[in-house]
């Protein structure tokens, strides 16, 4: 008869086998605490929690009007060879939908329709735009909104840059950009 060896357990299979159901739980219980987070997030992609973390509220262009959000409440973000860009939400009023033909946004006042800015996608109760940001832009300038309609006519409508993102204001600061 030979005798049996039997070998030691290593340090690391004796620890995994007393505490592989404690980092097996701990690694389930981590991603719960990212959930708010991801649930807040997808309320707002979805438009459940409104426009954007940050409502302007109802802007009057010509006789029709619309609600301007602020989708983040932070600075303009750099997108390549873009620039730097600011994401805006919008809603046109019930009444003016089907007036509406297109929603441009721009920082400054337009010289012109071909030069109205960026336009608005999506559906009238939901648009979006990424909207460039100089940064030379002005402590006071304006963003403008313009609306075209299906019968041609163009309103225009202005409010402070300040007023409709106070935290591009703040990176503009950053920037060194002049009152």
């Amino acid at each position: 008869m030979t005798p049996s060896t039997t070998a030691q357990p290593s340090r690391l299979s004796v620890f995994w086998q007393k505490w592989r159901f404690h980092l097996n739980v701990l690694l389930l219980l981590i991603p719960l605490g990212f959930m708010p987070k991801y649930f807040s997030e997808a309320a707002l992609f979805r438009g459940d929690a409104g426009l954007g973390e940050r409502e302007v509220g109802e802007v009057q262009v010509g006789p029709w009007s619309l609600r301007l959000a602020e989708f983040r409440d932070e600075a303009p973000r750099l997108d390549g060879p873009a620039g730097h860009m600011k994401h805006f939400n919008a809603a046109l009023c019930q009444s003016c939908i089907s007036q509406v033909k297109a929603t441009y946004l721009r920082i400054g006042k337009p010289r012109s329709l071909r030069a109205a800015g960026v336009i608005f996608f999506g559906s009238p109760y939901r648009m979006g735009a990424l909207l460039p940001v100089p940064q030379k832009t002005r402590l006071d300038a304006e963003l403008w909104i313009t609306l075209e309609g299906w019968d041609g006519s163009m309103h225009q409508a202005s409010i402070p840059l300040s007023q409709a993102s106070p935290a591009t204001i703040a990176w503009l600061k950053t920037q060194g950009a002049q009152p």
